[in-house]
């Protein structure tokens, strides 16, 4: 979809909602809060999808004892855009989104007078592998540099065009005259990947692993070779937050209590979250699993807000925004303040070191290993018990599924790549390395 014609789909939306975070009309005593979330952008269910079926943010505002009673409504839409226009208008309170659209977020905000604030993190990588490029299975491209003079899918403005931007300057590719860039919704973009009008999809989380796990696409490119992290938010108009602190925190309190959720219990964390958006559960839990491609935690870490301000001049060249405060844009006293002591705690901690995991067929829990090696011999000799398997790139830890990474036999260890640019860049450098099949390492490994 064309800016314009978003934008437009947008403001048709504005009359159809309720207006956030004001009292209902009578005795004043009814307030509606207004949650804009994306469910299928799976790296915000702390703060969406799991949020909601959990029930976490109604308790917590049932709890707080000030005699109002309060009415969650919850509005799902496919991208972080039609979300700030909705929060510019008045008409959501909350809202969660990545990267790049928190920027863009922070931007309407200021231009329109209706200032936001970034007062939390869902899901983080500090590499950068939430996004991913991938081509068609059959594609005969096999690196970036092939993509010179190519249709290359993404949606303008979000993170996964960040990362398309990025890893063509890396590669010596103008982004903007190098490349035919579509501007289009993920769904879109990944029909025209099948159907052959595009050569290449940029996009964020889910849809990359989903592709791959239907066998509709390949990786092309792992985000997380940039090595610069990338996160999702909860963003919050700044007016409501000083009107409704309390309400503003109870939130923040529920999504601490979501993501303790998630970790404690990934495998029926994405059995909900699959439940609730249609998407497989497999692909759920490749990233928001034990050791997914993301890490779950509220705290606002000074280094993905470094990074934030890095993305600023991307979103600039692109005349999407000007500049951005990024610093008064990010406010993290209202989550200090919901998570007390264990605040300090979860800003220091970081993401699970990675590991090799099988998902047994009627099991509650994956089985981990302490070595791809260890993993293919297992699925060897239980490949159809399983329903799935997922193992750590080896050059950037990136978790992907076993039977989609590109294995590489190096004397008698076997190592797994996301894509075949990093495998071949291994080969290269390691005498006596080669690509083998899935299949063969599986052989190699029993």
């Amino acid at each position: 979809m064309k800016p314009k014609a978003a934008a437009a789909a947008a403001m048709l939306l504005l009359p159809l909602t309720a207006c956030g975070g004001n009292a209902a009309a009578g005795d004043g005593s009814t307030v509606t809060v207004t949650v804009g979330y994306q469910s299928k952008t799976i790296n915000t269910v702390t703060a969406g999808t799991l949020l909601r079926s959990l029930g976490y943010f109604e308790k917590e505002l049932n709890s707080l004892g000030d005699g109002k009673h309060y009415k969650v409504q919850w509005q799902d839409y496919a991208t972080g855009a039609p979300i700030t226009a909705q929060m510019t208008a008045g008409k959501i309170d909350i809202g969660s989104m990545g990267d790049f659209p928190l920027l863009i977020n922070a931007a309407r905000g200021t231009q329109l007078n209706k200032p936001t604030r970034l007062v939390s993190v869902t899901g983080y990588n500090l590499r950068g592998g939430l996004n991913t490029i991938v081509t068609a299975p059959d594609s005969t491209l096999a690196s970036l540099k092939d993509l010179q003079g190519k249709k290359v899918s993404t949606s303008i403005g979000s993170a996964a065009d960040g990362t398309l931007v990025r890893a063509l300057q890396r590669a010596g590719i103008d982004p903007d005259k190098g490349v035919e860039k579509l501007n289009q919704q993920p769904a879109v973009g990944a029909s025209a990947l099948s159907s052959g009008s595009a050569d290449a999809l940029s996009q964020f989380v889910a849809w990359p692993g989903l592709l791959a796990y239907q066998g509709k696409a390949k990786a092309l490119y792992d985000g997380a070779e940039l090595n610069l992290p990338t996160f999702h938010g909860v963003t919050a108009v700044k007016d409501f937050a000083e009107r409704r602190p309390a309400v503003l925190e109870a939130f923040l309190k529920a999504q601490a209590q979501a993501t303790d959720y998630l970790d404690d219990h990934p495998v029926a964390a994405a059995e909900k979250v699959a439940k609730a958006t249609g998407l497989p559960a497999e692909v759920v839990y490749l990233y928001n699993g034990a050791h997914g491609i993301a890490t779950f935690d509220p705290s606002v870490k000074p280094r993905l807000i470094s990074a934030l301000k890095q993305d600023v001049s991307i979103l600039k060249a692109a005349k999407l925004t000007g500049d951005i405060d990024v610093d008064s844009f990010v406010d993290d006293s209202y989550v200090r303040k919901a998570l007390g002591a264990s605040y300090t705690e979860r800003l220091a901690a970081g993401p699970p070191a990675a590991a090799s995991e099988a998902w047994p067929k009627g099991a509650d829990a994956t089985k981990s290993f302490d070595s791809p090696n260890a993993l293919l011999k297992y699925t060897a000799g239980h490949g159809k018990d399983l329903r799935a398997a997922y193992v750590p790139d080896t050059t950037t830890g990136t978790l992907w599924f076993a039977d989609k990474a590109v294995w590489v036999a190096d004397g008698d260890r076997l190592l797994p790549f996301v894509t075949q640019g990093t495998a071949k860049a291994y080969t290269a450098a390691h005498a006596g390395a080669r690509t083998v099949s899935y299949a063969t390492a599986q052989e190699l490994a029993s």
